[in-house]
């Protein structure tokens, strides 16, 4: 997903205790439940298309992907100048194209572990999400700066590791294909991603204005969908892959 230089600026711009928009938080969460209900939505699309037309999910899911691109960087401009008319329907449209490429990996979850991982890593989501949000506002400074310096480290070896699986599994998939680099990865990005939804608490209000809540709401979702996604790749990934004996 396009979420990694949009996660490395906030960390960057979170260099001082100053509060730019001290409400902006308050106002972006409403957008980000409506975001996730939005991705719901467009999961359920792709499951059903999945289930009765397998053979067009794939192109489409293809153009979906590639407007989801697109989505992101327009609603991100948009966003971030406050253009907030122009931004939430960007959002909306962004939001369910992201659940319809979603719906491939749900799909292998369910068919790996059943309908339950989904539940699962939803409940797992969510927890999370009650927590950072009360501990991410009161964090200290001190904890709150090296906490963001750490996650960004951690983003940009993720990001490295993901090539190199990708790379690797295409020319020697015996060896970057297993279950075991799969699930350091997944593994990895879990962790990574608990501590950016406490980062985003302590960023959110240092680097938005109050007018400024989608473009906070957007750094968000995107912390929570990812969450969502490699909790699913572990579960897929403790399962064998998906592949049964």
């Amino acid at each position: 997903m396009p979420a990694s230089s949009n996660f490395q600026q906030a960390i960057r711009e979170a260099q001082t205790s100053a509060l730019v928009g001290p409400n902006v938080v308050n106002k972006a969460l409403p957008y980000v439940g409506g975001g996730m209900v939005l991705t719901a939505l467009g999961v359920i699309s792709g499951l059903s298309l999945l289930a009765s037309n397998p053979s067009l999910f794939q192109p489409l899911a293809l153009v979906a992907f590639i407007g989801e691109i697109v989505l992101f960087f327009m609603a991100t401009s948009a966003a971030n100048n406050a253009n907030n008319s122009k931004a939430l329907p960007l959002l909306t449209a962004f939001s369910v194209l992201t659940g319809f490429t979603l719906s491939g990996i749900v799909a292998i979850a369910i068919g790996t572990a059943g309908i339950g991982s989904v539940g699962t890593a939803a409940f797992a989501t969510g927890i999370t999400f009650v927590v950072a949000s009360s501990v991410g506002r009161r964090m200290s400074d001190s904890v709150g700066q090296a906490l963001s310096g750490v996650v960004g480290l951690g983003l940009m070896g993720l990001i490295i590791a993901m090539v190199v699986q990708l790379i690797g599994g295409f020319f020697a998939p015996g060896m970057f294909g297993g279950t075991g680099l799969e699930l350091m990865i997944a593994g990895f990005g879990t962790v990574l991603f608990v501590g950016m939804s406490f980062v985003d608490f302590y960023t959110m209000p240092r680097r938005y204005n109050d007018e400024q809540y989608l473009a906070g709401a957007l750094g968000m979702y995107l912390t929570y969908i990812n969450l969502f996604v490699f909790i699913l790749r572990l579960i897929i990934a403790l399962q064998g892959g998906g592949r049964r004996d």
